[in-house]
């Protein structure tokens, strides 16, 4: 099915992405899209983002970028600083994004939202290459409403060209995500003005919390002065079944971390997520989620 998406596509992929598709080589592999781009191999994959108030429990994916030299992985940022150094920044950007919605398409059919890191010296420039991702979106009949910008708080620009750049994305029919929020940087001003769709707790803020019981007293407090600028929550970096108590405690309904789901290949999720788990009651005994039931032990 991707081979025969990708084949449709290339032409037009060509002319979209000012690319030839021959310089970053796509590649498939059992229904698994992949690209060799400035000297990298890159690959998607997809952490799940649980809603416990779903009756399905899931809100949508994470895409993340994992690029590699082919003998060992490297980070985004390496890939990103290596694109910026030959002058392909922005193409390196298109590349993954295309890679992303190409293997979103393989998820299983209620795949919920897909939410995207978006480089933070390509905020200002969403009035031109945002205009040739929407081509990309539209010609896979993935409209702008299913697809979150994620915006990482720690690498926020310049506050009026961020709000211009948020603005731009908004409308054009986007959700917005602020990551990373509760760390240094935050700034609950600036929250407000930007009034994004969700806001991702820093990883921080659950680990602390299971330190801190004063901290952990606090947080349903801190996410109601979220809820209160018309924004979601989504407690990230949960770990461990300690942690998923605390945050459903807290009220938490949004939720995602390695105990929950570990990111891996759209193929490896041919299947809806494993639904929430919550051992409260006695040892081993499984946890509702809507129509989800899974044993004590969750993740992949």
């Amino acid at each position: 099915m991707i081979k025969d998406t990708i084949e449709t596509l290339k032409a037009e992929l060509e002319q979209v992405l000012y690319l030839n598709l021959d310089d970053f080589r796509i590649e498939i592999e059992r229904d698994e899209v992949s690209s060799r781009f400035i000297g990298l191999r890159l690959r998607s994959e997809f952490q799940p983002i649980f809603d416990t108030s779903r009756t399905e429990g899931l809100l949508g994916y994470e895409a993340q970028l994992r690029p590699s030299t082919g003998i060992e992985a490297v980070t985004p940022g390496f890939a990103f600083s290596i694109a910026e150094s030959q002058g392909k920044l922005v193409q390196l950007d298109r590349v993954a994004r295309t890679l992303h919605v190409l293997n979103y398409l393989t998820l299983p059919e209620k795949k919920g939202l897909l939410f995207l890191h978006v480089h933070p010296g390509l905020l200002s420039g969403v009035t031109c290459h945002g205009k040739i991702f929407e081509q990309i979106l539209h010609r896979n009949s993935l409209p702008t409403r299913e697809v979150v910008i994620e915006i990482n708080e720690s690498e926020m620009a310049a506050a009026a060209a961020l709000r211009d750049a948020v603005d731009n994305y908004r409308d054009r029919g986007y959700k917005i995500a602020i990551v990373g929020f509760g760390g240094k940087h935050s700034n609950l001003d600036r929250l407000w003005k930007l009034s994004p769709h969700f806001v991702k707790f820093d990883l921080g803020i659950i680990r602390q919390a299971q330190k801190d019981t004063k901290f952990r007293r606090a947080l349903p407090r801190l996410m109601e002065v979220i809820h209160a600028f018309g924004a979601q929550t989504v407690i990230q970096g949960v770990e461990n079944e300690i942690q998923l108590d605390i945050a459903l405690d807290a009220g938490a309904k949004l939720l995602q971390g390695h105990y929950l789901g570990r990111p891996a290949p759209a193929t490896a999720w041919n299947r809806q997520p494993k639904p929430l788990c919550r051992n409260t009651l006695m040892p081993g005994a499984p946890h509702h989620f809507g129509s989800f039931s899974v044993p004590a032990q969750c993740g992949m």
